[in-house]
């Protein structure tokens, strides 16, 4: 892994951890995931409007329970576009690019490593013990595609160009979602049932 890659990593995590972490967005994760956000530390990725997207989760949830994913979708409409490519059988074509193209194969490497070393710098800042998930990251990387969500949560907190697999979803279900369009079904700070002007946003 390159220098300019760790650098990238690193200025990721001091912004969004340099955010903080308000009850407000933890209300909207919950409701979101339809249970209490364990491990979550900060919002990876945000909508137009202000709701998480995807939040980074703490390499031990309660100090003692491996997550390995540090970068966790929670965006319903996310989800919901993202899984209709998984339920198309999506994967296998990925899972072959990844295998059989070089270019896809040392792109999807690096999205590999760069997670790792996402995950081992959040590690060291909160003092998770992350032994136990040694070179393990998310999604299947870096030889197969596993998960879908996983990964289009890495390149939400990350950006595009890190992770290829996830760059091509984001492009494919973008009239589905698109963190640039807010499809929310309750916008940041408006209380349930309320639009808050949602759809002139669309």
């Amino acid at each position: 892994m390159n220098n300019d890659d760790i650098r990238k990593v690193t200025a990721i995590l001091q912004d969004r951890l340099g955010e903080g972490l308000d009850q407000r967005d933890i209300d909207v994760v919950q409701r979101q995931l339809g249970r209490f956000p364990r491990g979550m530390v900060a919002v990876g990725a945000r909508c137009v409007c202000g709701n998480p997207l995807a939040v980074i989760t703490r390499p031990l949830v309660e100090g003692r329970i491996p997550f390995p994913t540090a970068c966790y979708l929670t965006s319903p409409e996310a989800v919901k576009a993202v899984s209709r490519l998984e339920a198309d059988g999506d994967m296998v074509e990925y899972t072959r690019q990844v295998q059989d193209d070089p270019d896809t194969k040392a792109a999807y490497e690096r999205a590999h490593e760069m997670y790792l070393e996402f995950r081992h710098q959040l590690a060291e800042r909160l003092g998770d013990d992350e032994s136990h998930i040694e070179g393990i990251s998310a999604g299947g990387m870096p030889v197969r595609v596993k998960c879908l969500h996983a990964l289009t949560g890495q390149a939400l907190v990350m950006g595009e160009g890190v992770n290829p697999v996830a760059d091509d979803v984001l492009r494919r279900v973008k009239a589905q979602f698109d963190p640039n369009v807010c499809r929310c079904a309750v916008p940041y700070g408006a209380a349930e049932g309320e639009n808050d002007g949602k759809d002139d946003a669309r």
